[in-house]
């Protein structure tokens, strides 16, 4: 995640009166709150220190979030809400990926530029892979056994063979690189080259890149969710605080709604037709898909500043978003949110 997070990015309201380009795509805001809390608690790290992505183990029933600056990745029961390990040797920990059938997690170490390899079993690194600088976000294609790793600082992706644990290939941009995602029904990899505006496609039989999109007026597009059935990628903007939709049959950005300030990580939950966007500032931007080219937004939910990462479990639709700090003060807790009002 790019240090442009790191400002305020003043009232968080004010990017409502943007104007839409998009007349059939509206702004209205929900009549009432979208989420509410039902759970906090703390975790081990210290206070005060910055979080970055997490996933969920949809399996074990474990949240994996890591936490950046503590330099550890916890492994959380979200039936118990209990921290079940630490793991350690994950310096700078900034995107963390869930492989399902080898029963590993991969983290990307900002701090010491490598992937570490996460054997679930024993809960401890067991590889680190080097990469070239800053690896971030990741995303992995199930059915060609390849993670993808975002490079940032490097403008590269590394491709990962997480049946040998080796880095097989790295493709190089003249761009950061920001969010990839896999697409199991196009059977693609997007990766977003936040410096140009461009959308980039890669092929993960050949590993050759197939296309390169620009996204409209969206600028320093870093977050990227997927609605793969409706053919479509939302982008989180950071330059200018747009949720961007983009039509992956057209190849083109349809629709732009306005985001809190500082937007960062971006989840799409299908069940609910939800898009959460978290934001530096201190809000969840919430939207609601009424079908692939109608969009609205819900509102603005108030968090605590700094949050700028989240993650969504698909079974119970529940939010799951770490805080490290509470009205200024230093805290290291996780939040847990239900999904609750207009859908």
């Amino acid at each position: 995640m790019t240090g442009t997070h790191l400002a305020f990015c003043g009232a968080v309201l004010v990017a409502l009166t943007l104007p839409l380009t998009f007349a059939a795509t509206g702004a209205a805001q929900s009549s009432g709150p979208t989420l509410k809390k039902i759970a906090e608690f703390d975790l081990p790290g210290p206070g005060g220190k910055r979080f970055d992505y997490l996933t969920i183990d949809a399996d074990d029933r474990y949240l994996i979030s890591a936490h950046l600056a503590a330099d550890q990745t916890y492994v959380i029961d979200v039936r118990t809400n209990k921290v079940v390990a630490t793991v350690t040797d994950t310096p700078g920990a900034e995107g963390v990926e869930y492989v399902p059938e080898l029963k590993k997690f991969y983290t990307s170490n900002a701090r010491d530029n490598t992937i570490g390899v996460v054997d679930l079993k024993q809960m401890k690194v067991v590889k680190k892979l080097k990469t070239e600088a800053k690896p971030d976000g990741s995303a992995y294609a199930a059915p060609f056994h390849k993670l993808y790793v975002s490079d940032e600082r490097g403008k590269a992706e590394a491709v990962v063979d997480v049946t040998k644990d080796e880095i097989v290939k790295t493709l190089h941009f003249d761009s950061e690189t920001g969010m990839p995602q896999y697409d199991p029904v196009a059977r693609k990899v997007y990766v977003n080259l936040q410096d140009q505006n461009i959308f980039a496609v890669i092929d993960p039989a050949t590993d050759a890149i197939v296309g390169r999109y620009p996204v409209g007026k969206c600028t320093g597009n870093h977050g990227m969710a997927l609605d793969p059935e409706h053919h479509r990628a939302f982008l989180a903007c950071e330059g200018n605080e747009l949720m961007t939709v983009f039509d992956l049959n057209k190849n083109a950005a349809i629709a732009f709604l306005p985001l809190a300030g500082g937007p960062d990580v971006i989840k799409f939950d299908p069940g609910l037709r939800r898009i959460y966007v978290a934001c530096y500032s201190g809000a969840i931007s919430v939207f609601h898909e009424d079908d692939a080219d109608h969009y609205r937004k819900l509102e603005d939910f108030r968090v605590q500043h700094g949050v700028h990462t989240v993650a969504v479990d698909l079974q119970t639709h529940r939010l799951y978003t770490p805080e490290q700090e509470e009205d200024g003060k230093p805290v290291a807790r996780m939040v847990v949110y239900d999904a609750v009002g207009d859908r």
